[in-house]
């Protein structure tokens, strides 16, 4: 495996060993470690010093179950501070086919010409994309195809990135080609787009799966996690409703958020349920209520949507943007719901943060909650760029201070996910200190809530959920694949030691999510971050959430001193 370096104004490119430092980190944690190695904290997300990086997690490349998630990351133009956002589909797989321990594109052009930065066994070449530029995510990905194959794989901006909006995200193609598994967090779109790259085309054509020190070994653990992950009851839970099991579940603790975070339960939660959606897609033709993001996923947590005639609308409609979307717009119709978020596909935006600014936008008097076709409207004005749509392409904290909104849900610049925090306190820990900012994928602890933990246990839960996903997204494995292996955590060294050879600890996965939070607190710090910046919005822990009036009540102490005993080991 190699270091591959892409500088964007010169368009040279080299191939290097990797720094024994990089050795032992992919992913999220590679990233954070190419971030402090190889770049200023204080450069500017969207100039020349940024790096946008890619990077495969440790045990992406071999068609493990839910292991082969993309990590990209850089400087985030929407918080600040260090940014990594995985997606599924075929991008992480094919890097590794050839050879691409991690992807490095470095500085940004002078002229205003955009590029398709091919990627194959024969090494790195610029082709231009000025017919590719304004086109929406999945018109570019068919072109894309129609010029390179069937078989490649592709990273891609849509029109946000382009215009270097911060709600932009890098989709990719899943299985099937179409370009819906999407990157979503923290502007990394922008900082692509910032390089003049409208998409990244990776051929795998004559490449090798990365080789594999013990496969008797990796053979056997890879069972063995397998079978664990099959005979775990959420995998058929998730095959069944996917990730929007979670609305009727977060409505009961009350903590689904509603019309911008001002209440908790949605009187019409069961109408946009998971129980709902594959009730009307078992009803409608070409849908599927189960779909696989990757080759060789067990799970199948995605779906795909159609419209009563049969016609594909979007694929998949998730949870966070069933939340973010419906209850938190006050929109109870899956069917609205769904254009909403194809728009927003096609655009190459995020759906939480778009979500969230149009719920401070209604908060704000721009539209009125439950209008659905208000909230068309103003999607469709992000799709035409006037100047309303581009004050909501700029997120949630610029949409409130333009709008002279208190209630902005957001953290270090970030929206906050699908999880209101004074329901979900353990999860409100982790949005308050993530170096991520307010992001659900960072440490979730709702399932942990179903036993109503004291507020004095929430801060640990938090720490151990963000030591897990932090792992997680260094190894390159869906939080949905830990249903398997925390139920044989030994496979994870067992498949790290015969993956490479390593000699590793039982601890090692421990140790992997630790040194990865370290480094990105480390890189925070460097840019300017300090503990004033580890808060929730104050208005959370004054104002009670109906209908169970609670607030975020763990102590400011425990936030601050969460990660003192990670530090100082």
């Amino acid at each position: 495996m190699h270091v591959w370096r892409v500088h964007t104004e010169t368009q040279e490119w080299t191939r290097e060993p990797v720094p024994p430092a990089w050795e032992r980190l992919g992913g999220r944690g590679l990233i954070a470690r190419v971030l402090l190695d190889r770049m200023s904290p204080v450069a500017h997300p969207l100039g020349p010093g940024n790096l946008l990086i890619l990077a495969p997690g440790l045990l992406v490349g071999h068609r493990l179950s839910s292991c082969d998630r993309i990590s990209f990351g850089g400087k985030s133009p929407l918080t600040g501070g260090v940014k990594e956002s995985n997606a599924g589909g075929r991008t992480g797989w094919a890097l590794t086919a050839l050879g691409i321990k991690v992807l490095i594109l470095e500085g940004r052009p002078r002229e205003d010409r955009w590029w398709v930065l091919h990627l194959s066994t024969q090494g790195v070449r610029f082709d231009p994309a000025d017919d590719l530029v304004g086109l929406e995510a999945q018109a570019t990905a068919d072109r894309l195809m129609a010029r390179y194959g069937e078989h490649i794989a592709a990273a891609l901006i849509g029109p946000a990135g382009e215009r270097l909006w911060p709600t932009a995200g890098i989709q990719n193609l899943d299985k099937d080609g179409v370009a819906s598994r999407i990157a979503a967090r923290g502007g990394l779109g922008a900082v692509m787009g910032s390089k003049r790259i409208k998409a990244i085309v990776i051929d795998p054509e004559g490449g090798n799966p990365p080789p594999i020190a013990d496969p008797a070994g990796f053979r056997q653990a890879r069972k063995t996690y397998t079978q664990a992950l099959m005979a775990h009851p959420q995998t058929q839970t998730y095959a069944d409703y996917g990730t929007a099991a979670m609305v009727l579940f977060c409505n009961q603790l009350g903590g689904l958020p509603t019309r911008n975070f001002s209440q908790g339960r949605f009187e019409a939660a069961e109408a946009i349920s998971g129980e709902r959606l594959r009730e009307m897609l078992l009803a409608r033709p070409n849908a599927h209520t189960t779909h696989a993001c990757m080759a060789g996923c067990a799970i199948r947590c995605s779906n795909v949507v159609t419209d009563p005639r049969g016609f594909f609308v979007v694929s998949p409609l998730e949870y966070e943007t069933i939340a973010m979307m419906g209850s938190n717009l006050g929109l109870d119709d899956l069917d609205a719901i769904a254009r909403l978020n194809r728009v927003a596909n096609e655009l190459g935006v995020d759906t939480i943060e778009v979500g969230v600014a149009l719920g401070v936008a209604a908060e704000g008097g721009l539209w009125s909650f439950g209008d659905a076709v208000a909230a068309q409207r103003l999607m469709e004005a992000m799709r035409t760029n006037t100047l309303t749509g581009r004050l909501l392409g700029q997120g949630a904290v610029t949409v409130g201070r333009v709008l002279g909104v208190r209630r902005v849900p957001a953290v270090k610049g970030q929206a906050m996910a699908a999880y209101d925090p004074r329901a979900i306190q353990g999860t409100g820990v982790t949005y308050a200190t993530s170096p991520q900012g307010a992001d659900h994928t960072a440490g979730n602890t709702v399932r942990a809530q179903r036993h109503r933990p004291p507020v004095e246990e929430q801060a640990r839960l938090s720490l151990k959920a963000q030591i897990a996903m932090a792992a997680y997204d260094t190894l390159g494995v869906c939080v949905f694949a830990g249903f398997g292996f925390a139920k044989v955590p030994e496979t994870i060294p067992q498949l790290l030691r015969a993956r490479y050879g390593w000699e590793v600890s039982d601890d090692v996965f421990q140790q992997l999510g630790r040194e990865t939070l370290r480094l990105e607190r480390a890189f925070n710090r460097a840019a300017g971050f300090s503990p004033a910046h580890d808060r929730l919005p104050e208005w959370m822990l004054e104002e009670p959430l109906p209908p169970t009036g609670a607030r975020f009540q763990v102590p400011e102490e425990h936030i601050q001193n969460l990660f003192r005993e990670l530090e100082a080991a």
